[in-house]
């Protein structure tokens, strides 16, 4: 039973992950362009959605909070029995630890592309006469 468990909170991580990651894909990819350009924004993009993956699932799988399911019991801590409430607030409690995980994740994606954007305007853009200038 364990076993199908650790299956189902896995499956229900990667579906939540997949989901949320369909509505930021379009988002990250323009961001990335924008930054760092088009030619290497695809690579980025890329590996950044492996991350998201990374981190959806393993936030969404609580392998820490699932042992107790496969520890021996003891006259303190009897083992859980694994009834269909338990079932439900399992797969409750991952598809809210995905969507948390993702949350930060996505967070720290946006302030680190902000500070990068802002940094990307700052800096002065070479016209066509400094160029001129230069190789003179």
């Amino acid at each position: 039973m364990f076993l199908l468990l650790l299956l189902i909170t896995f499956c229900v991580a990667l579906v939540t992950s997949v989901v949320v990651i369909q509505f930021f894909r379009k988002p990250t990819l323009a961001i990335f362009t924008r930054i760092i350009g088009e030619d290497i924004a695809v690579a980025w993009h890329r590996f950044l959605l492996f991350a998201f993956y990374v981190v959806g699932v393993s936030s969404g799988v609580r392998l820490w909070a699932l042992e107790k399911y496969i520890l021996p019991a003891t006259a303190e801590k009897p083992v859980p029995v694994l009834d269909s409430n338990r079932w439900w607030f399992e797969v409750f409690s991952t598809v809210i630890s995905t969507l948390g995980g993702l949350a930060w994740a996505l967070l720290v994606f946006f302030v680190v592309a902000l500070i990068a954007f802002a940094l990307v305007r700052r800096r002065p853009a070479k016209t066509t006469e400094d160029q001129r200038g230069v190789q003179a």
